[in-house]
């Protein structure tokens, strides 16, 4: 796909309202004024063949530690979920914020956890010249957009978790186990970049 057709996707509706608000199986069990909000910078890397940004978050982080994310985080008092994401991006690895072009929102994915995450898509040309945060990122990597927009490609997944049955999406990659809330996204992603 085009810088064009990615963001033209983006901005129609009728591709938008092909996927709703994401829910974990859990996160029907938070209060409302106990839900944190969050963004994710969802970068579309504009390679010759594009790609999506994505991380290893560091072994030793108290929460998700291991786990591979788009970059981002808690939502500041004050802030756009947009100016959080690119913040974000920025302090965990090194992405100049002048870089993304932010082209539009995904719908909202609420975790386990109890986040409200806000998934903003960027178009970042490269070279990106990445500088992690070690305290928080493992490694960033990419995952080819056309592994994203192959139907086939993630599987859904059924497994044991504190006493009941969970179904989740993971995404095919020789090294990372793309799985959680990055894997839902993506799965949105992908159905409004393919119309269906």
């Amino acid at each position: 796909m085009t810088p064009a057709e990615i963001a033209a996707r983006l901005a129609d509706p009728a591709a938008q309202a092909l996927v709703g608000p994401t829910l974990f199986n859990d996160a029907e069990g938070f209060a409302a004024d106990s839900i944190r909000p969050a963004a994710v910078l969802v970068p579309i890397v504009l390679h010759p063949a594009p790609t999506i940004l994505l991380t290893l978050r560091a072994a030793k982080l108290s929460a998700h530690a291991g786990q591979v994310s788009f970059p981002g985080g808690r939502i500041e008092a004050g802030e756009t979920p947009e100016a959080a994401a690119v913040r974000e991006a920025a302090e965990e690895v090194g992405l100049d914020p002048r870089l993304p072009e932010l082209i539009g929102r995904l719908p909202e994915h609420h975790t386990g956890t109890g986040f409200r995450i806000t998934p903003i898509v960027g178009l970042v040309p490269p070279p990106l010249n990445l500088v992690p945060d070690p305290a928080e990122v493992e490694e960033p990597f990419e995952l080819p957009l056309s592994v994203v927009l192959d139907p086939k490609a993630p599987e859904r997944r059924t497994a044991e978790w504190k006493g009941r049955t969970r179904t989740f999406w993971v995404w095919p990659h020789e090294r990372h186990y793309i799985w959680g809330a990055t894997a839902a996204i993506l799965v949105n992603l992908a159905k409004v970049l393919r119309g269906g």
